[in-house]
Order: structure tokens, then sequence, then C-alpha cells
């Protein structure tokens, strides 16, 4: 339980990273600190549960790709993530999108911000392993 809100706690941080960072990703979360923790913890989710099956469905394709598609997976999750906010009603977009026009746009920053995303949280990670007793 304690390792499932770290890693959520992790990826909460890492998404206000990204959206302090790249341009167009939007979070309206207000005062209202639950949405971003359920944001998160959504996040933690499908990072847990679609993610790995996502990965190994694309692996061989990733093998010739050099771990691009890795990034495609990430950028995928991230896209889900907005739609499942979208649909929540938490305030999560990129550029736009939902309820916006699904485009070019949507993905390059898609792709930026799981690009930030997955700088910040290997980051994090690192750190929580080199510390001891966390």
């Amino acid at each position: 339980m304690l390792d499932f809100l770290v890693r959520l706690v992790i990826n909460a941080a890492a998404l206000m990273v990204a959206v302090t960072l790249v341009p167009r990703i939007r979070f309206d979360f207000g005062d209202d600190w639950w949405r971003l923790m359920l944001v998160g913890a959504i996040f933690g989710l499908i990072n847990s549960y679609i993610r790995p099956i996502v990965s190994l469905l694309s692996l061989p394709l990733d093998l010739f790709a050099l771990g691009l598609v890795g990034l495609l997976v990430n950028t995928a999750m991230l896209l889900l993530l907005a739609f499942v906010s979208g649909w929540l009603a938490l305030g999560f977009q990129i550029a736009g999108w939902p309820p916006g026009q699904f485009d070019a746009e949507v993905v390059i920053y898609a792709v930026l911000a799981a690009l930030v995303i997955s700088l910040v949280a290997t980051a994090l990670g690192l750190v929580r392993r080199l510390v001891p007793g966390a």
C-alpha cells in the first residue's frame, strides 16, 4: 500500500512538472488537491495495468525501433489519461483536447509531455531507490 502511495505521488509530481514545462498541457485543478491525486492515481493505474500489456504487444516493433516505441506507448497512455480525465471532468487537457478536436498538435504536445513525465518519474524513482528507508 505504501509503495502505491509513493508511486501515486511520483506520478502526480511528474504530471505537474509536465504541466508546468510543456505549453498547451493544462490541468485546472484549482484548490482541489484531490483532483491532482485522483488524476495521479488514474495515471498510476493506467501505467500499472494497461501500459505493460501494450508494451508487451509492441515489443517486437520496439526491438527494431531502438526504444522509440516506448515513447509512443507513454504518449498513448497520456492521451488515455486525458480522455478519462475529460470523461470524469477532472480538468486535464492536452492542447484543448478533450473536448476539442484531436489533431497533430495534440499528439505533438502529448509526446513532449510523455518525454518530460518519463524523465521526471525516472529521476524520482532513482532518488527513491538511493535514499535509505524510502
